[in-house]
């Protein structure tokens, strides 16, 4: 192991991406998630025959968690940036990426599908569709986080926490 690469994987790119131990990515990607599983909720609801407005709140969810989105992926690169060519970590990071891509343009394609028509069979589709990837594209960045420890604070700094803890 290449503890020069762990270590800088652990250090942000720029302040801008959440100070050491405390990324800011893993913070921004709550908002498109919470704002599609919303969206996904209301056209369950809306396809249950409950439709009080659901499609229109639908809509306006996927867009602010493409706005999230947009905002999260910028964050993400910049931890990605830190990952060295050619690592298990790298690679992983790589797929997550591609999956969030594939999200994002699903819930595009979405909305347009959304614009065009008031049918229900294709946006529920969709939404499926994203939210399960979406789920991998977590799964993914969790194994990035707790198990190659990418942004997370190193065994120093984590050792310091449990000093002079009580045995019981």
């Amino acid at each position: 192991m290449n503890d020069e690469a762990l270590r800088r994987a652990k250090r942000p790119l720029t302040p801008l991406a959440g100070p050491y131990g405390h990324p800011f990515h893993s913070l921004l990607v709550t908002v498109p998630i919470g704002t599609w599983i919303g969206a996904l909720i209301f056209d369950i609801a809306r396809a249950a025959g409950a439709d009080h407005g659901y499609r229109d709140a639908a809509g306006w969810l996927i867009l602010i968690g493409l706005i999230g989105a947009v905002l999260a992926a910028v964050l993400g690169l910049m931890d990605l940036s830190r990952l060295r060519s050619g690592t298990r970590a790298q690679r992983v990071a790589l797929i997550h990426m591609t999956i969030n891509l594939v999200v994002v343009v699903l819930f595009i394609v979405n909305l347009i599908v959304r614009v065009n028509t008031d049918g229900i069979a294709g946006p529920l589709t969709l939404d499926i569709i994203a939210v399960v990837l979406l789920g991998v594209s977590g799964f993914l960045g969790g194994e990035l986080a707790y198990r190659y420890g990418v942004r997370v604070a190193d065994e120093e700094t984590q050792r310091a926490a449990y000093q002079g803890a009580r045995r019981g």
